[in-house]
């Protein structure tokens, strides 16, 4: 067999494993995609919070907050409202973004000041600000679903006063 065939077989084969249409996911397009999702974090209660995560997520997308605990875009909407009431600054940094064949991983920070209670602290003025990493899995150009884990017990010493 002569090289050009081994070239064009080869060829062949690499296309036929890959999804039609799959690219590369590069830094650049996995902040493009994740962007719309990180905006609705951002004092979420001033924000069109559906209309940001329809944008950036799957119709049958799932946030986990752990291996078995997962949930449908529409409770998440409900959630980041509620988060916006009670976090009126809450804000959701993106950190660093690195890219996994077809998954995003996020290092975040999260911080805010609560106007009420939260996590079971009563509002006393006091802020926090929290490590976050999430794990989007992309497909078709839109987050399919994420695990996530917040530092929320960190939040709950800074929020009581203790050293974190």
């Amino acid at each position: 067999m002569n090289a050009k065939k081994v070239g064009l077989a080869g060829a062949l084969v690499v296309s036929l494993a890959s999804p039609a249409g799959a690219q590369t996911l590069t830094v650049e397009k996995a902040r493009a995609i994740v962007t719309p999702f990180y905006e609705a974090l951002n004092r979420p209660a001033e924000k069109d919070v559906a209309k940001l995560l329809e944008q950036a997520t799957s119709s049958d997308w799932m946030s986990c907050g752990s291996n078995d605990a997962c949930v449908p875009r529409e409770k998440v909407i409900v959630g980041f409202k509620s988060r916006g009431a009670t976090l009126p600054d809450l804000k959701w940094e993106i950190k660093e973004v690195l890219v996994a064949g077809d998954r995003i991983i996020i290092r975040g920070e999260g911080s805010g000041t609560p106007s009420g209670t939260f996590l079971g602290i009563p509002a006393a003025g006091k802020s926090f600000k929290i490590m976050a990493i999430d794990v989007h899995t992309i497909e078709d150009g839109k987050i399919k679903r994420t695990y996530h884990v917040e530092d929320w017990a960190g939040a709950m010493r800074q929020l009581n006063g203790a050293p974190n």
